[in-house]
């Protein structure tokens, strides 16, 4: 390989390491020589170590790839690596002999001196491919087409095949069982549309420092229906059971604890539920053991844009909503909400991390909100709160909540 690598302004370079799938999914035993080469790309990362890469081949450009096994180099450009997620014949040609087809196996960042780092592939398609880190400390070095590294890489990998080898089930929650969210009440109800799109443009060019679109995953749009009841005791259950259709024809069944509005909340949802909404508040009676004041049912639009923290590996939505009350269209309640989601990452999420990021994130969208004219109070007004506000000042709303 060349002598001037492609490296960030700490010197250190990166590559894509290519070779038989059965490399990560453990369907061949690796050789004693597997063939493996080499693809020096421009660093992706934008802090070192990252926890998530992302590869665009066409933002590669010219490339140069190299077979440690024999000595052969290629000059390719990144377009044409990877023509409809197959390797291009040159590239193939470097890597002869392997025991499966030819992927991307893994991100490969570091130096000689102080070792390396391995992200390995968790998504691959004709466009670009997902990497997330395996290895908690640098490991293997020396010269990177020494291959000290792959081992490692790999037995990481492997230890972590449940987690990284199942489509999206890269993900674990930093705070089990509990919702994080900042919420802010926007009156009068703004185009929610509008301002969802705005905000995914922004956060697709980068406007939003040190996070990227959730992978594939980025912009989400719902609407449906909500069936909501208090739960008023005994004191230690406090908080709601609501209902909600689902697409196959049953509920989902989502409860959330607390006794006032607030930043945590303990929540739990339970998919598959056979239950007709005249029988919801029996069924939380009789399941939950609660008391419980059924609210108005509500209909909710809802946009979401997710985003990813490179750096943690932490996953975060900002949410823009528009409810209103079946019957009572004209009582609506809009807001955006900041929330924790989920962590993208085999290793210990880092909890003090997550609440650092959401504290720059909520900043961040105060900033965004205030420049559009709207409201950027931080709070934690709920759905069950608006609920509630909404019988206080109109009584006759109470009778459109389920019967019980």
């Amino acid at each position: 390989m060349s002598e001037n690598p492609t490296a960030t302004g700490d010197g250190e370079a990166a590559w894509i390491a290519v070779g038989g799938i059965h490399l990560l999914n453990g369907t061949a035993p690796p050789r004693e020589r597997e063939p493996i080469a080499l693809v020096r790309v421009p660093a992706a990362e934008t802090v070192r170590p990252s926890n998530t890469v992302v590869v665009h081949w066409d933002r590669v450009g010219p490339c140069e790839a190299l077979a440690p096994a024999t000595g052969r180099t290629a000059r390719l450009t990144g377009a044409a690596l990877f023509p409809d997620a197959v390797a291009c014949p040159d590239l193939a040609a470097l890597a002869a002999g392997s025991a499966s087809a030819l992927v991307p196996l893994a991100y490969v960042s570091g130096s000689p001196e102080a070792g390396y780092h391995v992200y390995t592939q968790v998504r691959f398609l004709a466009e670009d491919a997902c990497f997330v880190r395996v290895t908690p400390e640098p490991v293997g070095a020396g010269p990177v087409d020494a291959l000290g590294w792959l081992a490692p890489g790999l037995d990481a990998h492997a230890e972590h095949a449940l987690f990284l080898n199942n489509h999206q089930r890269y993900y674990r929650k930093c705070f089990p069982g509990q919702e994080l969210e900042y919420k802010y009440t926007l009156a009068p109800a703004p185009d929610i549309w509008a301002l969802t799109v705005e905000l995914n443009r922004r956060i697709q060019a980068g406007g939003l420092t040190g996070f990227v679109p959730e992978y594939r995953d980025e912009f989400q749009a719902w609407d449906y229906a909500n069936h909501l009841f208090e739960v008023t005791g005994p004191e230690a259950e406090r908080g709601y059971v609501s209902f909600i259709p689902t697409t196959d024809g049953k509920q989902l069944m989502k409860r959330k604890w607390y006794a006032e509005d607030s930043f945590s909340r303990r929540e739990e949802h339970t998919y598959g539920l056979t239950v007709e909404p005249a029988e919801y508040g029996q069924y939380i009676r009789s399941e939950l053991g609660v008391e419980i004041r059924p609210l108005p049912p509500f209909r909710r639009v809802r946009y979401d844009v997710n985003f990813e923290s490179v750096r943690t590996g932490h996953v975060y939505g900002i949410f823009f909503d528009h409810c209103s009350l079946y019957g009572a269209r004209d009582v609506v309640l809009s807001q955006c909400e900041l929330e924790y989601l989920r962590t993208r990452s085999p290793l210990e999420p880092d909890e003090a991390a997550a609440l650092e990021e959401i504290e720059t994130l909520a900043q961040w969208l105060e900033g965004y909100l205030t420049e559009h004219g709207l409201p950027a109070e931080r709070s934690f007004y709920s759905k069950r709160t608006f609920l509630q506000d909404a019988v206080a000042a109109r009584p006759e709303l109470a009778g459109l909540a389920e019967p019980c």
